[in-house]
């Protein structure tokens, strides 16, 4: 019996010291969690974000963080910003958990990582400014600006101060995207993408909802894109590229009827089409995540610059009756200095 119980006890002694080990590692793993900033809480991508890195119950959970605090910014004369900017802050609060706090210089000083997510661009040079500042990585939601002028300031910011500024649309990491990349078509000599591109009267004619499917083309395409010729109607446009090496890119703005989104590539050895397969801002989060973790962007800023510029040389090409003009013209025009 005396055996009985020192093994009993002994047993007790173990699994006790197991809990004690377990418990500790599970302290460390949430212990090592990025501290999750979020700035302008009036689009619907904080909620899906938050959701995926908060939620580990989600079946498309990405962990390595947690969105803890917010700021709410917001833009009083932008519809969609003054719609929802109470609900949304709310729904943070209440599902969440997540700290508002007064000030952007309050949520820096109690993060890791932040997240710039105002629908409207125009404030986020402002708005990452600070957070440059402090020298928090940042992952800015499209646009990165709400003018070429704007962006071209807040990627000097980035590189002189050294801080890590990763921008992108979801579309670039979709997995239909991702698969539309491994085709085997030889070598991509032009693409045509095609998508929702409504306007809205405070931003560029393309800055609103039409960087999602420009994003998509230059996602194929790369960077090079020299000049732009932009054919005007009453419910579309159709934006024409020259890209370097003899390359060429469409983009077809949908502003009426079927909101659809496709990309074709046409290459030496056969033409691929992009297939939907239930895309999801899971693949944009997971890389957000890493970016955080690693410092390191998936998406070079003097691409995301050149997708600004290409809209802007549009919106040129429109003011001048549809001539052709240079990327290099419009971003020295905007104070670019390379």
């Amino acid at each position: 019996m005396k055996r009985n119980k020192r093994t009993l006890g002994s047993m007790n002694h173990q699994l006790l010291c197991l809990a004690i080990i377990l418990g500790v590692a599970g302290n460390v793993s949430r212990a090592s969690d990025l501290r999750i900033g979020i700035i302008g809480l009036d689009t619907s991508h904080v909620i899906n974000f938050t959701k995926l890195i908060n939620d580990t119950a989600d079946k498309n959970h990405v962990p390595g963080g947690k969105v803890v605090v917010g700021y709410k910014g917001g833009s009083p004369d932008n519809e969609a910003s003054a719609k929802h900017l109470e609900d949304y802050t709310h729904q943070l609060q209440d599902k969440f958990g997540v700290k508002m706090v007064d000030s952007i210089e309050e949520l820096c000083a109690q993060v890791d990582a932040v997240l710039l997510e105002g629908v409207d661009g125009r404030p986020h040079l402002e708005h990452a400014r600070p957070v440059i500042k402090a020298r928090k990585p940042v992952f800015i939601d499209k646009p990165i600006a709400g003018s070429l002028r704007d962006a071209i300031e807040l990627v000097r910011l980035a590189k002189e101060s050294k801080v890590p500024v990763f921008s992108s649309s979801a579309y670039r990491f979709y997995d239909s995207m991702t698969e539309l990349k491994k085709a085997n078509v030889g070598q991509i000599r032009g693409a045509i993408s095609y998508g929702p591109s409504a306007f809205e009267p405070h931003h560029p004619d393309f800055f609103w909802y039409g960087i999602h499917p420009v994003e998509a083309l230059f996602t194929v395409l790369g960077t090079g894109c020299e000049s732009v010729t932009r054919v005007t109607a009453e419910d579309t446009d159709v934006v024409a590229g020259k890209w370097s090496g003899g390359r060429s890119g469409a983009f077809y703005a949908l502003r009426t009827g079927s909101y659809a989104h496709k990309v074709t590539v046409f290459g030496t050895k056969g033409i691929a089409e992009q297939k939907s397969a239930g895309d999801s801002y899971g693949p944009l989060v997971g890389e957000i995540v890493k970016f955080f973790q690693t410092g390191v962007a998936p998406v070079k800023l003097e691409e995301t610059l050149e997708i600004i510029a290409f809209m802007e040389a549009a919106d040129e090409s429109k003011r001048q009756g549809g001539l052709p003009v240079k990327i290099s013209d419009v971003l020295k025009k905007n104070g670019w200095k390379p």
